[in-house]
């Protein structure tokens, strides 16, 4: 007799996915973001949001339009908005539901997963020095899509991880058409900074294609690629729009890379392994990203040239897509497995001093793959 399937999983904070954008809900404090390719509507207060069922529904007005939701808080869901203006036809949304985390997809498979945890537990435990965070998902369906996790909301300083929503960022603004990669960019002397990057071996100024310094961003994680992106995205308004419209609570642009001044003002990047899965799930699956932009993205993340943690913990050749982050109390690596038929994603997170981080990142990338590499049906339960 097969388990029976569990419920799915409800959440306070949902986000409807659809082409060229997100609805955001949080049933408990009663807000709804709409932030799409036609404009942005902050977080606005909705008092009269109905919560039944496991379903949030209501209506909001802001300037000339109406929003009217139907937001299941089950991810993987359907849910519908209506966006409604005066003299124009009333434009009918439909998409996913996305939760942190999402539900598996098939619950019995996903129970496959939950040894990894056990396993997982027992790196972070060992690793004395460095408060260690570690979220997995499963993507390719062996696993019931299930996402595992241990200490997964830690909030270490982001370091260079948040690398990726700048990036995200800018590839949602050429999905809604509004820019090109092909668009160059001033750089000016005074925009050089030191740190890990290439572009701070070049003369300045020149114009740099969007396409070089979001390439750089991830491949060498340019530090003047971040800083001048950030200029021309806006600044970090835009960048924490997109890790709220996400409900990624966790997750900050808060300064500029190496601005040693804002840091003393305790002006800090943070994220947690929790949000850097929701990131990398909502790329993988096409619900944040167009399908080209997303393989555009992993693309970058596969050229990765700073290997000394998850590639160095894994057989020469093991195929992955990553991006780190360092500060001497920080250490980490994020991204996907690319092992057919395995594919995950994953964040390895940590605090405290590097070079031991570094050693217990390797130690968390391992032990992932060594149980990936493992027959699941030979997989027992700790």
């Amino acid at each position: 007799m097969e388990p029976t399937p569990e419920r799915a999983p409800t959440s306070e904070v949902s986000w409807l996915s659809f082409p060229g954008g997100v609805f955001a809900v949080d049933s408990l404090g009663h807000t709804v973001r709409y932030r799409a390719c036609d404009g942005d509507t902050g977080r606005v207060a909705d008092p009269d949001m109905r919560v039944a069922a496991g379903v949030a529904s209501g209506e909001v007005t802001v300037g000339d339009r109406s929003y009217r939701y139907r937001v299941p808080l089950v991810g993987r869901s359907q849910g519908t908005l209506a966006v409604i203006r005066r003299h124009h036809r009333t434009t009918e949304l439909t998409g996913v539901v996305v939760t942190s985390r999402q539900p598996p997809t098939d619950p019995v498979a996903g129970a496959r997963l939950f040894p990894l945890g056990g396993q997982l537990a027992r790196v972070v435990a060992d690793a004395n020095l460095n408060p260690s965070g570690v979220t997995v998902r499963d993507l390719s369906g062996r696993y019931g899509d299930q996402q595992i996790a241990v200490n997964g909301a830690l909030r270490p300083k982001a370091a260079s991880v948040i690398k990726l929503w700048i990036l995200v960022e800018l590839l949602r603004r050429v999905d809604c058409g509004r820019v090109s990669l092909d668009d160059g960019v001033l750089v000016t002397p005074a925009d050089v900074v030191g740190g890990t990057g290439q572009l701070q071996f070049e003369t300045f100024p020149q114009v740099v294609t969007l396409r070089r310094l979001a390439q750089y961003l991830i491949k060498y994680s340019d530090n003047i690629a971040a800083n001048v992106l950030i200029t021309y995205l806006g600044g970090f308004a835009p960048v924490n729009a997109l890790i709220d419209s996400m409900n990624q609570r966790s997750t900050i642009l808060a300064r500029r890379m190496l601005d040693s001044a804002a840091a003393l003002r305790g002006e800090e990047n943070y994220t947690s392994p929790d949000d850097v899965v929701s990131l990398l799930g909502a790329v993988w699956e096409a619900e944040i990203l167009s399908p080209a932009s997303r393989d555009l993205m992993i693309g970058f993340m596969r050229e990765q040239t700073l290997n000394t943690k998850i590639p160095a913990a894994l057989p020469p050749g093991v195929p992955v897509a990553h991006k780190t982050g360092d500060l001497p109390d920080a250490s980490h690596d994020v991204g996907y497995y690319l092992i057919p038929g395995s594919e995950t994603a994953v964040a390895f997170l940590t605090a405290g001093p590097m070079d031991t981080g570094d050693e217990t990142v390797r130690r968390m990338a391992r032990t992932v793959y060594d149980f990936l590499i493992t027959p699941a049906e030979g997989a027992y339960e700790e």
